[in-house]
């Protein structure tokens, strides 16, 4: 791949990164595919191994993150359903209140659900509280492959 192609994949893959972050966009994906084309197009020892450490990283993420997170929140004590009606006000937030909207909706949804289940607000607090560290257990989980994925490119690139 010439160099104007390698920044094109960089660029991609930072947008990815703060994909994984933000959680706006699919940023694993982007990631992921973004290297992916690299290793194809680069082809060889190379870049078949990059695409094969990339996708499994990526497909470990994916499966680790939700294994974590649903472990957290059934220690948490949380049902899914709260998390539904969190994730409906969060894309009903996002709309409605420009930049912040997704967080403060799925913040007010998910405890105003735990809140109409339980009738308390110290468990509603606390299963949201447990809903948000989830929440935050899966973009480091996904964050860590898309990582792997940045190294095993950028090993490449040394290598190639």
């Amino acid at each position: 791949m010439n160099g104007v192609g390698e920044v094109v994949v960089g660029l991609v893959v930072i947008v990815g990164l703060f994909g994984v972050v933000v959680q706006v966009l699919p940023g694993a994906l982007l990631v992921l595919g973004a290297v992916v084309v690299w290793g194809v197009v680069t082809g060889g020892v190379t870049g078949w191994t990059v695409v094969v450490v990339s996708v499994l990283a990526t497909a470990a993420a994916a499966v680790g993150k939700y294994l974590l997170a649903g472990r957290h929140l059934k220690r948490g004590g949380v049902p899914s359903s709260t998390l539904v009606w969190g994730g409906i006000a969060g894309v009903v937030g996002f709309f409605v209140i420009p930049v912040v909207g997704l967080f403060v909706g799925f913040i007010g949804g998910t405890y105003l659900a735990e809140w109409v289940r339980v009738r308390e607000p110290r468990p509603a607090w606390r299963a949201t509280v447990a809903a948000l560290q989830a929440t935050g257990l899966t973009i480091l989980v996904e964050l860590a492959g898309a990582l792997v994925c940045v190294v095993a490119w950028a090993i490449g690139l040394a290598v190639a």
